[in-house]
């Protein structure tokens, strides 16, 4: 037999416009079984009061007899009355004192029953509170959890049963995902490489070569070589979104940020772009990928030189948010043209550009911050997109950050970031 846990219309209307429904479920719970333990001690408190009333009250008549004999039916009947008289005052006594009884003990039971409505509705709620901090701890980075709900096969084991189970499928289908896009991001990279061959065969053939073929040859590379990165950025998404880094140490995340403005030294110059002071602490540490890392590094950088003004701005900061067990921020700022705040989030979504301002040198794959949003995902970090009011973008990566006496001791292992 399966219980139905919705209160009755009746009772429903009265919680809803207390305003109970608002709030949570605990809450209504207790108060419907408030309400139905009140309705049910009043109706038993009215028949208890109906049956203590109704006592009859009757007085007999003496038979009629002699002179004598009436007086003394007289004097019996009068003393009868008297005690009838002090029996119904009794009983009246008794049952106002009976009534005034059970109203006390039906309001102490009342205060007793919310606690007791406020325990066993916790009780009965706690596997759907189990089932909700699981749920919020289950992201598309770790959709290998369940929520392994024990206990009897009632609803609310069917329910999370239920949930796993479309878990499981949702870990299928983003895992089949992951994996064709770096399967199909690999396999094209052998006819790229035959197409570039190829280019070059024509290219150093013997005698002169047509200029329009020397033309198309270059562009064709060039398109090649923007097919290879479109494809080298597939498979770094699929490898950030999957989670899984065979590379992770302790890292300097101001030396990342510093070697990819050394990297990018030559771009910097030839767009006539101004560093301003740069604010990097290279004692913060963060645990993470090497390879990922530099990656994000690299991408904010170059999104800053890609979609900047001729002659234009950038700077870049890093440091230390809190205390040790706090965060590290790497801030990337550049001017440009003025952009709308409410589509700035969507520049993290892949092949997202706002107009044609965003276009920059046509050498960009459009995944640059989706690759930084997913790789800052997987390392348990946020990106913040602002737009400034003077124009150009406000980049904000904000990872964990890690010891500093274990980092010190690591350190030695990271090596090569930014010399």
């Amino acid at each position: 037999m399966r219980m139905t846990w919705g209160p009755p219309r009746r009772l429903a209307g009265l919680t809803a416009r207390l305003g109970l429904r608002r709030g949570t479920a605990r809450t209504r719970f207790t108060a419907l079984y408030v309400t139905l333990f009140l309705l049910s001690g009043t109706a038993l408190l009215a028949i208890v009061a109906v049956v203590a009333s109704g006592g009859s009250r009757s007085s007999r008549t003496a038979p009629d007899g002699g002179t004598g004999q009436a007086a003394t039916a007289a004097q019996a009947q009068g003393r009868i009355d008297e005690l009838e008289q002090q029996l119904a005052q009794a009983h009246d006594i008794r049952s106002r004192q009976i009534l005034v009884g059970s109203a006390v003990a039906l309001g102490v039971m009342a205060v007793i029953s919310v606690g007791l409505g406020w325990f066993v509705a916790g009780r009965v709620l706690r596997p759907l509170r189990e089932m909700t901090a699981a749920t919020r701890r289950i992201t598309a980075d770790s959709l290998h959890e369940r929520l392994a709900i024990g206990g009897p096969g009632d609803e609310v084991k069917d329910l999370a049963d239920t949930i796993d189970d479309l878990l499981g499928r949702l870990e299928g289908s983003f895992d089949a995902q992951r994996l064709f896009v770096a399967n199909a991001s690999h396999e094209l990279r052998t006819p790229l490489t035959t197409m570039r061959a190829s280019l070059d065969v024509a290219l150093a053939k013997p005698g002169p070569v047509p200029e329009a073929t020397t033309t198309l040859a270059v562009r064709m590379r060039a398109e090649l070589d923007r097919v290879d990165r479109l494809l080298e950025g597939f498979l770094v998404l699929a490898r950030s979104q999957h989670g899984e880094f065979t590379d992770s140490a302790h890292l300097s995340l101001g030396r990342l940020a510093l070697a990819a403005l050394t990297g990018r030294a030559e771009d910097i110059a030839a767009r006539g772009l101004t560093v301003r002071e740069n604010r990097i602490d290279d004692s913060v540490w963060v645990w993470g990928s090497r390879t990922l890392l530099r990656r994000v590094a690299d991408n904010v950088v170059d999104n800053a030189i890609t979609h900047n003004d001729p002659g234009g701005w950038l700077s870049v900061a890093v440091r230390a948010e809190g205390d040790d067990a706090g965060a590290v921020s790497l801030v990337v700022e550049s001017g440009g043209p003025v952009l709308d705040q409410r589509r700035v989030a969507d520049l993290a979504l892949p092949f997202r550009r706002l107009g044609a301002d965003r276009t920059g040198t046509g050498h960009g794959s459009g995944l640059g911050l989706s690759i930084v949003a997913a790789i800052t995902r997987a390392h348990h970090g946020t990106l913040d997109l602002r737009a400034r009011s003077g124009g150009g973008l406000r980049v904000t990566i904000t990872l964990p950050r890690t010891d500093g006496r274990a980092a010190a001791q690591a350190a030695g292992t990271e090596t090569g970031v930014a010399r």
